[in-house]
């Protein structure tokens, strides 16, 4: 899907540092999800050399950094995540970066109190200079909900509520009533975000309506899927986002990759991803870019080479074209 001259002339609305930097329209660029390693034959990840690799990808012109929110290890689920509290790291990652955008893909809202949300994705954009991208999820894990004694089947109108209570919280003194607390205009929230206001990604569907999603969201997070129907996707929800009355907001997706040493190795299809060389990776990233997808998380859960050999060869091959 190619832009229309008047979308392509457009800008993404600016919100702070990391957001503006990682999206820009009719372009394409590459970040990585955490935690930057090989764990296929584990649940766990080890979380070796964690730090090191992310002020790696920041050293070779990585975009971004994805974080992801796994309140508990659900064994069936087959995936830890990076196992660390993400706004406890987002801290310590804020402190030991300087440009990367710190992403989070995705904070599984009905889970958590809005408030709680709130303060420390403020607190982490703060500490980092404006470079947070929060993501939101409704989450999709059943046995996760009980743990909390929260019902699973009511999780979309928790996020719509959460959701809401957020992007109030960035006001000055707001005076609203909610489901999570009614806050009145004597009490206020500190720190405020950088520029004012956090940019929230939204995941999938969220339990939501199609038109929600465009009235509401700074972006939209995909899963990967066959070509014609992801530009499908996007081009009713840019419809949706431009009926709204509302600026063109930005698409990304995740992508697992196995790289093959021989660049011109064809894709192989492998869980939401593909085994590929260079190349064939470059066509993908290129035809996901024509189609409007702004942003593209590789994740190297699958990658069996070298990491820090396989981080160097997409920043030297890729970059060129996209960072």
């Amino acid at each position: 899907m190619t832009l229309t001259t008047s979308e392509a002339t457009k800008a993404f609305q600016p919100i702070n540092r990391g957001y503006d930097a990682v999206f820009r329209v009719n372009r394409l660029s590459v970040g990585l999800v955490v935690p930057i390693e090989n764990y296929a034959t584990s649940s766990i990840p080890k979380m070796d050399k964690h730090i090191e690799r992310v002020q790696l990808a920041e050293a070779l012109g990585f975009s971004s950094v994805w974080l992801r929110d796994v309140p508990f290890n659900v064994p069936s689920f087959g995936d830890a995540g990076q196992t660390y509290d993400p706004f406890v790291y987002l801290g310590l990652l804020a402190g030991l970066t300087q440009e990367i955008a710190l992403g989070v893909a995705s904070i599984i809202l009905p889970l958590r109190h809005p408030a709680h949300v709130a303060k420390a994705a403020a607190t982490a954009d703060v500490l980092s200079g404006g470079r947070l991208i929060l993501g939101v999820a409704s989450g999709d894990r059943p046995d996760e909900y009980p743990a909390l004694n929260i019902s699973f089947a009511d999780r979309g109108e928790r996020f719509r509520e959460s959701f809401d209570y957020i992007r109030r919280m960035s006001d000055q003194r707001p005076s609203f009533e909610s489901v999570f607390g009614s806050p009145g205009r004597e009490v206020d929230m500190l720190p405020k975000p950088v520029s004012g206001k956090l940019p929230m990604l939204i995941t999938g569907g969220s339990q939501q309506n199609p038109d929600w999603l465009a009235e509401h969201g700074d972006g939209w997070m995909l899963y990967p899927r066959e070509v014609t129907a992801q530009a499908q996707l996007i081009r009713e929800w840019r419809s949706r986002v431009e009926d709204a009355g509302r600026p063109i907001q930005p698409a990304m997706e995740p992508l697992y990759i196995d790289l093959a040493e021989n660049p011109n190795t064809p894709a192989q299809p492998i869980h939401l991803g593909f085994r590929l060389g260079t190349n064939h990776l470059r066509d993908y990233l290129k035809a996901r870019e024509e189609i409007g997808v702004n942003h593209v998380a590789l994740n190297l859960r699958f990658n069996q080479a070298d990491v820090e050999t396989t981080m160097k060869r997409l920043a030297d091959q890729l970059f060129p074209d996209f960072n």
